[in-house]
């Protein structure tokens, strides 16, 4: 074969593979199903591209051939102010929420983003995939930059084992992105500018998993919220929170649909789950079926087989629904509920966050009508991003008073709270999400 030829195959091939790492194979996986991926970097704006780091441009728009980019809708403009500091000499920006997306398999990374624009003050608030908090409020002044780093959980619903979780009709549409093969990351606020971001999966990070129902899912649109989307923001990077309650489940019908199967077969020793349902479990009927029964059976089931793979499990009494009697005092409406969880707590000798009796002096501290203004409109049960963010605070207070290994973790900037005095409804500053419904969750 001549020399030139030889010459010429050997060019094409290496600029094929060129070609390939730059549309971002970022998907790959070795044979157990991790990662193979290295730190993915990306340059964000029209100036000079730092080396090994790819650019990002308003065209830049999300394709799964190439793997990452703006989500479609996306208004985003972006500046080079020049200079000779190539991450930080231009940025990407926008006067409404935009999206960005990055393909990924299954697992836990990382995700380091640097704010700031030489010639202006910015404001930045990230959240990731169905509206999980990361970063409340990140500000820089005119011609001062921030790096924050945290850790975000990516999932499938396939289950290694075999089969898969059984997703509702919602799922698969309106909370598609929660189910999906790339992590989305929301940039909202009165002027974010995004210069760079860096992926990189993090095997070692602990996972903390949530299973319960629509007071603890990732709620897709506005105005609905819920604390476990509110909690990953009260975590320093180094560990994730993988939300998989879902709305209108019980602990049965959440067994029912493998979603109890899918954590297991992710949790492993040092990993924590947090279980709290009882909204829809006191609902169900038949022979045999009740608080102190096929519930607590229940929960004790969830307990013992993450104990089983070496997991802490923590049981979560249900929050309270907005029922005022005529002296502004909450009427129970769990009957033996809250009672069967302490129950289970104490006899399986597994920690207790009572968020039952921690959200009766928030909503009486609000009083009946000011306390509407923590719910979505027109509902007792389900909360806003006001109400979800005090909910979340109450259940940190609930990992501090247990002394769970997980306060190590907890941000630098913690407060503590008193759900007798929570913060002014007036000072709460969370950005809502752009996309918006009237359709109320399942369950209630």
């Amino acid at each position: 074969m001549p020399t030139d030829f030889l010459r010429r195959l050997t060019a094409l091939f290496a600029l094929a593979c060129a070609l390939l790492a730059v549309a971002g194979n970022v998907r790959a996986q070795d044979a157990a199903g991790r990662s193979n991926t290295t730190t993915l970097k990306f340059d964000f704006g029209p100036g000079k591209v730092k080396e090994g780091y790819r650019q990002v441009l308003p065209t830049t728009l999300y394709t799964k051939e190439l793997g990452y980019g703006f989500e479609p809708g996306a208004q985003v403009t972006c500046v080079d102010r020049g200079g000779g500091d190539a991450l930080r000499g231009d940025f990407c920006t926008s006067s409404a929420p935009f999206y960005f997306s990055v393909a990924l398999p299954e697992g836990n990374y990382d995700v380091t983003v640097t704010f700031g624009d030489r010639a202006g003050e910015t404001v930045t608030t990230v959240k990731a995939e169905l509206r999980r908090l990361m970063l409340e409020e990140v500000r820089t002044a005119r011609g001062r930059f921030e790096t924050r780093t945290f850790t975000v959980n990516v999932r499938t619903p396939q289950i290694p084992a075999g089969g898969q979780v059984k997703l509702k009709d919602r799922e698969k549409t309106t909370e598609a992105w929660a189910w999906d093969e790339k992590l989305t990351l929301e940039f909202n606020n009165a002027r974010p500018a995004v210069a760079a971001i860096e992926i990189k999966r993090n095997d070692k990070a602990p996972t903390l998993f949530l299973l319960g129902d629509s007071t603890v899912c990732d709620q897709p649109r506005e105005p609905y919220n819920s604390w476990g989307q509110m909690l990953t923001r009260f975590f320093k990077s180094g560990i994730a929170i993988a939300n998989h309650a879902e709305s209108g489940e019980s602990l049965r019908s959440s067994l029912g649909a493998r979603r109890l199967d899918k954590v297991l077969s992710l949790i492993r020793p040092g990993d924590y789950l947090f279980v709290q349902f009882g909204h829809n479990d006191e609902k169900e009927k038949g022979e045999g079926v009740g608080p102190f029964t096929t519930y607590k059976a229940s929960l004790k089931h969830y307990v013992e087989e993450a104990r089983q793979r070496g997991a802490t499990v923590v049981l979560v009494t249900p929050m309270q629904r907005r029922t005022f009697d005529a002296a502004g005092k909450i009427t129970d409406s769990h009957g033996d509920y809250d009672d069967a969880v302490r129950q289970a707590a104490k006899e399986l000798n597994a920690p207790l966050i009572d968020l039952h009796a921690m959200s009766t002096p928030f909503y009486e501290a609000l009083g009946p009508e000011e306390s509407k203004k923590a719910f979505a409109p027109g509902d007792g049960t389900h909360h806003n991003n006001y109400g979800s963010y005090q909910l979340a605070r109450a259940v940190v207070e609930g990992i501090k008073s247990n002394r769970l290994p997980l306060v190590k973790y907890l941000a630098d900037d913690l407060r503590p709270f008193d759900p007798a005095h929570p913060d002014p409804v007036s000072s709460f500053k969370i950005p809502p999400s752009p996309l918006a419904t009237e359709t109320k969750p399942l369950g209630n």
